[in-house]
């Protein structure tokens, strides 16, 4: 004879494993590595002293 099955249990395990593969799906879609977030910093930075660069002073 066999252990009974809890289906609450079943089902919300099912429900996180199914939400840790999307998960980590979406890290792989959409992840940056930590070099292209500092160039992107980095470029937005420089971006923005050149355009106070180019600002009229008053």
């Amino acid at each position: 004879m066999s252990n009974p099955v809890n289906l609450n249990r079943f089902r919300k395990d099912k429900a996180r494993a199914e939400k840790k593969d999307r998960a980590d799906q979406n890290a792989i879609t959409y992840g940056r590595t930590k070099d292209e977030k500092l160039l992107d910093r980095a470029r937005a930075d420089k971006a923005r002293r050149d355009l106070d660069g180019h600002k009229a002073e008053e």
